[in-house]
């Protein structure tokens, strides 16, 4: 344990942008990236964009979202 220990250590003294890819890559080796996963994510991701910013559908506050989840489980 003390090699993983001092690993974290070096880790968290790294500047936050290289923290950030340090977790990326590691996450990687997870859950290997798909393209075609990629892909589709991106494409939803650009269509709820073009909704929201054609005012077709209309943003829930997240606190409002996190709320009614709350609500319903607590059931």
């Amino acid at each position: 344990m003390t090699k993983i220990k001092s690993i974290i250590q070096e880790a968290s003294e790294l500047p936050v942008e290289d923290r950030v890819m340090v977790i990326d890559l590691l996450l990687r080796t997870l859950n290997m990236p798909n393209p075609d996963i990629d892909r589709a994510w991106s494409e939803t991701a650009k269509h709820r964009l073009a909704e929201l910013r054609s005012r077709r559908v209309q943003p829930i506050p997240g606190n409002e979202v996190f709320s009614r989840i709350k609500e319903r489980f607590a059931r």
